[in-house]
């Protein structure tokens, strides 16, 4: 086999990695929790409660705020930002201290129109992590420092303060969706995909209208070895309100308990209660409004795998966060000696 051949199937394998869409997973659990307490009231507010203060986790900053904050905000009056940090730590892998982050989203939340910027960072995103003071994947500042060196870089990276942090692994969307008693979903097409311990061909489902658990429900939502990106996109807006469906539909508060039970064993967080049930009023707002975006770049080949992000879109999409935050210029710290020491190194 010639290197060229080889080079552009593992650049093929790699594009395939990349463009994974895991919002679904991340999100799904997060919005459950805020959610499934309008639905009972009191006694789901008890239960959520305690499943966020079992998952509350010191962030190590000095004062629990980003430096980048010249005082510390309050979600309920001000726009603030919000790290989804998706993690594979499956007991197969045994690597929960040093999880790569298969999943980041960075969101900012404006309080003045309850509107939502969502902006995903590509795992493969070639960038200068602080904690270890060179440059590397992204997925790599989990495991070398948590889900402070995670901020920390998308931080240097996005010229914006990351306010919290919410990590969730895969397992909480299956879980959530086995807890809710299952989905009802159109498969489109027969398939075979592997299960959330990798094992392959695990999943086989027909096509048709059926209710799916949650490890089926994972697998109909990551394949897309029988289309595209944007069909799966489509299934993952299908799972997503099937959900959803579910959650508001659900008669038995055994179901909520046991769903918001296993958010709680699958999440970290450095959000208090109050300050989660505050962005209640994003979801509630008859003006609602939510736009997602990804970092624009291309393949960089050196001593492994890149996504070599555009030095432009990256300019622009720092740009309309800061726009959204409503930040002036005294509210960041520039990163320009960090961005130089990283156009050096390339």
């Amino acid at each position: 086999m010639s290197k060229v051949t080889h080079n552009s199937r593992l650049e093929k394998r790699k594009l395939r990695k990349r463009k994974r869409k895991k919002l679904l997973f991340i999100l799904i659990p997060f919005l459950l929790l805020i959610a499934a307490a309008t639905v009972y009231g009191a006694s789901l507010v008890n239960k959520a409660q305690q499943a966020v203060n079992e998952s509350y986790e010191e962030d190590g900053r000095e004062g629990n705020k980003s430096d980048r904050r010249p005082d510390n905000v309050d979600p309920s009056e001000d726009n603030v930002s919000i790290l989804f940090i998706g993690v594979d730590d499956s007991e197969k892998r045994n690597n929960s201290e040093h999880a790569l982050s298969d999943a980041l989203i960075l969101a900012t939340l404006n309080k003045e129109d309850h509107s939502v910027k969502m902006v995903s960072i590509p795992r493969d995103s070639y960038v200068y992590v602080p904690e270890v003071g060179y440059k590397t994947k992204i997925t790599h500042a989990h495991s070398y420092g948590g889900s402070n060196a995670t901020m920390e870089t998308v931080e240097e990276l996005l010229d914006v303060p990351v306010d919290y942090f919410v990590r969730l692994n895969f397992n909480a969307f299956v879980d959530v969706i086995d807890a809710l008693g299952g989905i009802t979903v159109d498969v489109p097409y027969e398939l075979y995909e592997q299960d959330s311990n990798d094992v392959k061909g695990a999943i086989h489902l027909l096509p048709g209208e059926q209710t799916l658990n949650g490890e089926e429900a994972l697998a109909l939502a990551r394949t897309r070895k029988y289309d595209n990106d944007i069909e799966r996109g489509k299934r993952q807006q299908q799972i997503l309100k099937a959900i959803m469906d579910k959650v508001l539909s659900a008669n038995s508060l055994l179901k909520y308990n046991s769903a918001i039970e296993a958010v709680g064993d699958n999440m970290s967080t450095n959000m208090k209660f109050d300050q989660m049930k505050s962005l209640l009023s994003y979801a509630t707002s008859s003006d609602f409004d939510i736009d997602s975006f990804s970092l624009e770049g291309s393949d960089l080949w050196t001593d492994a795998y890149y996504w070599q992000l555009n030095e432009q879109d990256l300019v622009d999409k720092q740009q309309l966060l800061k726009d959204h935050l409503q930040l002036n210029q005294n509210d960041t710290s520039t990163n320009s000696n960090h961005s130089e020491t990283a156009t050096q190194a390339n």
